[in-house]
């Protein structure tokens, strides 16, 4: 990571903030950064009536209320990159570098695409790469071709360091591309893509060498003359991954509800519960993926076709798959204010729809696995200057919090690389804001969920629901992959929503403990438009490294234990051993469903 020097001064009232708040057992250390209180009659702000809400903190660490896949954050890649051509380009080694920073997690290879994908068991066709520029062309797909030749000749993971000259054409292609795959969106009638072997091989080498587990859609649209699903082409694809030995997980089709809008055909719960019986046996038959793990259906939002598919899918096939899968979104393109994104309405549009899910589920098998697939700040691609801002971790850190207390194993965020505006890396290999709160996230909370209690200590015993509306807590065991804090530690993230400073004070178990704080706030005067994070004073580049990403950490005891939660601000908190009798005491993980 390479840290700027000179950056401006980060004030507590700075509209973003992501901390980390380590309590240790340890001995305090003393740091600049201890608190003190104000003195007497300082000369300071006098404060305003919602900032003299004090606003008591505790967590139950005695049992977990929710215990989720370690790969809960997980990621997802659309087919379009093969078309645009940025699948030719996975081998980056600082792509690669990047992904590996949120690992270990899924990846889900699919999307709106997914069920106009065509495999042929090809090593190399350029003509199915699409359109790109008549007068570089020719010498851009003699490029592609030597660095698969390159690539070819390594050993184990297949990495390129490619030329900024093909970069920049490459970015000029996918920008032409990136016009036709809009209008596909806008007017929801998509071309044919075609996944050839040296594709797959591609994809799968990205994802191995990221330490990521992939998962691969089926075209569901391809269909015999009775309406059954077509296998050919899903048994050519198995047949060829299975002498490759690659590990992948399986699904069928994409948001299965909307094929009539997309293509005028139905395809109803019946029928879809025996194309998934249909390919759970064609698994079977493959001996290498006799027990590969199967997910679906891929609902769309719950409304009320969706909820209808669902719950006929469950009843003829919830026991064939082994996770159940749907999507959501908070918006469409067509936003064009970052006050949308910390609306409490928008954010509590995901607890109503996981309730619905969750009901139709229970109902036919109880405790199944629901993963939340597709999730990103906007739909249709997002909107540029807003879905891909530092005004989108609200969106993505409430999808977490949220997702984790309702027991869902595992969320998808689309995209991690992609075109578009709702990705975690754009197109020049750089992280956006969402990747680095995914980084925080990733390295400090871990699969077991805690309840957090809250209370007020003025007037009332309880905060109004203003308060608790836009002040989200969520506790979590932190992760036992980061041994930079012992067994028992909590990690508390916290989402503020109010136009005012909120003073927390922890309490119970949580008192007199050290604090580290890790900071990430909205770098220069963008604000919350702002694409750059600043990093505890410091600015969060990019620009060469080869080793796995890592948060710093700032130390900053505070003996009374009270912390300032700064207006429309994010914050993590973490707790080392609480007590003996934490459940975060016991090393035992969640295996994930590979």
């Amino acid at each position: 990571l390479h840290f700027k020097n000179s950056v401006p001064s980060v004030v507590p009232s700075s509209p973003l903030w992501l901390a980390s708040v380590a309590l240790m057992v340890q001995s305090v250390i003393s740091t600049s950064s201890t608190y003190r209180r104000p003195a007497p009659g300082g000369g300071g702000k006098r404060t305003g009536l919602m900032e003299r809400t004090l606003i008591l903190l505790d967590v139950n660490t005695r049992s977990p209320v929710q215990v989720l896949n370690d790969n809960f954050l997980s990621l997802q890649l659309d087919p379009s990159i093969i078309k645009d051509g940025w699948l030719d380009f996975l081998s980056s080694k600082r792509l690669v570098t990047l992904a590996r920073g949120l690992s270990p997690a899924y990846l889900r290879f699919g999307g709106k695409r997914t069920d106009f994908l065509h495999f042929h068991n090809l090593k190399n066709l350029a003509k199915f790469r699409g359109p790109g520029p008549d007068y570089y062309l020719k010498n851009y797909e003699d490029d592609i071709v030597r660095s698969d030749i390159a690539l070819d000749k390594q050993r184990g993971c297949k990495l390129a360091n490619h030329p900024v000259m093909m970069l920049d054409l490459q970015r000029e292609k996918a920008a032409q591309m990136q016009l036709v795959l809009l209008k596909e969106q806008v007017s929801n009638i998509y071309s044919n893509i075609t996944i050839t072997a040296r594709s797959l091989d591609k994809l799968y080498n990205f994802a191995e060498c990221a330490g990521l587990h992939l998962v691969l859609g089926f075209n569901a649209l391809q269909r015999n003359p009775d309406s059954s699903w077509n296998s050919s082409s899903a048994f050519s694809l198995l047949k060829y991954s299975a002498g490759k030995k690659y590990n992948i997980s399986w699904e069928l089709g994409n948001e299965p509800n909307g094929y009539r809008s997309m293509v005028g055909q139905t395809v109803n719960s019946t029928q879809l519960a025996k194309d998934y019986t249909m390919l759970r046996t064609l698994l079977q038959s493959v001996r290498y993926y006799s027990r590969a793990h199967l997910y679906g259906p891929n609902a769309g939002p719950p409304r009320k076709n969706a909820i209808l598919l669902l719950d006929g899918f469950m009843k003829n096939a919830g026991s064939v798959v082994d996770a159940v899968t749907w999507q959501h979104y908070y918006m469409d393109s067509r936003v064009t204010k970052v006050e949308d994104f910390l609306k409490t309405r928008l954010l509590d549009t995901l607890t109503e729809q996981i309730t619905k899910v969750l009901k139709v589920v229970n109902s036919h098998a109880p405790g199944k696995k629901v993963w939340l697939g597709g999730v990103g700040p906007a739909w249709a691609g997002g909107t540029s200057n807003l879905s891909d801002t530092y005004a989108a971790g609200f969106l993505w850190l409430n999808t977490l919090g949220v997702a984790a207390m309702h027991g869902i194993d595992v969320v998808l965020r689309h995209s991690f690389f992609d075109y578009g505006y709702t990705h975690l890396v754009d197109q020049h290999f750089n992280p956006l804001p969402d990747y680095w709160f995914s980084l925080v996230f990733k390295r400090l909370v871990g699969p077991r969920v805690l309840a957090v209690r809250v209370a007020g200590l003025q007037r009332k015993p309880q905060p109004g629901r203003v308060i608790r509306d836009k002040l989200r807590i969520y506790a979590h065991c932190t992760s036992f992959h980061n041994h930079n804090y012992v067994k028992g530690s909590i990690t508390i993230y916290i989402i503020n929503l109010h136009r005012s400073r909120k003073k927390i004070k922890l309490a119970g178990t949580l008192r007199n403990k050290t604090v580290h704080q890790y900071l990430l706030q909205p770098y220069g005067t963008d604000g919350l438009h702002a694409r750059s994070v600043v990093h505890s004073r410091c600015v969060i580049h990019t620009h060469t490294y080869l080793k796995r990403p890592q948060p710093g950490r700032a130390t900053a005891p505070f003996y009374t234990i009270v912390m300032l939660c700064p207006a429309t601000s994010l914050g993590t908190t973490v707790l080392t051993s609480v007590s003996s009798a934490s459940s975060c005491m016991h090393c035992s993980l969640p295996q994930p469903h590979h």
